[in-house]
């Protein structure tokens, strides 16, 4: 069977096949056809139903081409996904708005669907949760909504914590004065920043105190009014921590939680204050609860394949299948 795609544009073919052909060879691999660029179309061949699902995801690619996109892997992937499981139609709630503008000019916007519906909740909600496997932008698209929320004015302060378990370390016993004690446990969260304001405009709001960046002991005892606030790495919070926590918010504020329940390093026997919360304000007004999957990972690719295998295994494991 043979469908034939008109392209309207040159740059829109370009942008389609990808650096030496790389986006097309994918597309052809997944779906065992050929495609070929012949007279201003595209003429995909193959077996009659790999062809139409094939070109769905290239109607689906010249919509986001078409609209601005750059092409890559991850856009490819990604739309063979939708296309396999119906829900290629939803690809044009990917080209909505700019959630924020990097400190070089470059617009940070959800790419994938559950990306989309994660930042969605943010902008309603008064508290968002928001888990899922590493990869998936949670904690990068929470600090960028919180930059634009404070170039906006909606807030006046950016406050991002972590509980500072990580690896079983115990700052007591790791070198340097305080401040170089948290530094590696809080250094994604500065990556982010620095991605957003740039170094120069980060420091200048850091020294004003519009933005804080400490471990989760330093939110006790405190109020947090007409702020942003991002609780990352929450699974490593204990009960009372998680609790003590939520109870910061002040008037004006916001809270985004992030986590993966599946990277506790908690000790044995301790519970995690996110997987309760999870249970305990899901129905909540006001709070909006996001779980993000494998297929929401924007990292290297190989990166959902691990996580792929992972789930996998576990899945297997928990079924008496799972070889030790």
């Amino acid at each position: 069977m043979e469908q034939r795609i008109s392209i309207e544009r040159l740059e829109q073919a370009v942008n389609i096949f990808g650096s030496f052909d790389e986006n097309i060879r994918l597309l052809e691999q997944e779906f065992s056809v050929s495609v070929v660029n012949r007279e201003g179309e595209l003429r995909v061949e193959g077996e009659p139903e790999e062809v139409l699902l094939a070109a769905k995801a290239i109607q689906a690619l010249l919509t986001l081409s078409s609209r601005g996109e750059s092409i890559g892997e991850q856009n490819v992937r990604y739309v063979i996904g939708l296309v396999r499981s119906g829900k290629e139609d939803r690809i044009t709630e990917l080209t909505g708005d700019v959630l924020c503008i990097s400190a070089k000019g470059r617009p940070i916007k959800p790419k994938t669907i559950g990306q989309k519906e994660y930042i969605q909740s943010v902008l309603k909600n008064t508290v968002t949760i928001g888990v899922g496997p590493a990869g998936t932008g949670k904690t990068y698209l929470a600090v960028a909504a919180a930059v634009q929320a404070f170039r906006d004015k909606q807030v006046n302060r950016i406050i991002l914590t972590r509980p500072a378990v990580e690896a079983g370390e115990r700052l007591g016993f790791l070198p340097g004065d305080l401040q170089s004690k948290v530094d590696p446990y809080l250094r994604p969260l500065y990556d982010a920043l620095f991605d957003m304001l740039g170094a120069e405009t980060y420091q200048k709001y850091l020294e004003r105190g519009n933005i804080e960046v400490a471990p989760l002991a330093y939110m006790r005892g405190r109020t947090l009014d007409d702020s942003f606030i991002i609780l990352d790495e929450a699974q490593n919070t204990s009960r009372e921590q998680m609790k003590m926590f939520l109870t910061r918010l002040g008037f004006g504020s916001k809270i985004v939680i992030t986590g993966d329940v599946t990277q506790i390093d908690l000790p044995d026997g301790k519970a995690s204050g996110l997987k309760e919360a999870m249970r305990v304000l899901r129905d909540v007004e006001g709070i909006g609860i996001c779980q993000l999957t494998n297929a929401d990972v924007v990292r290297h690719v190989m990166v959902q394949r691990i996580v792929a295998a992972y789930e996998d295994y576990e899945n297997r494991k928990s079924s008496g299948k799972g070889k030790k």
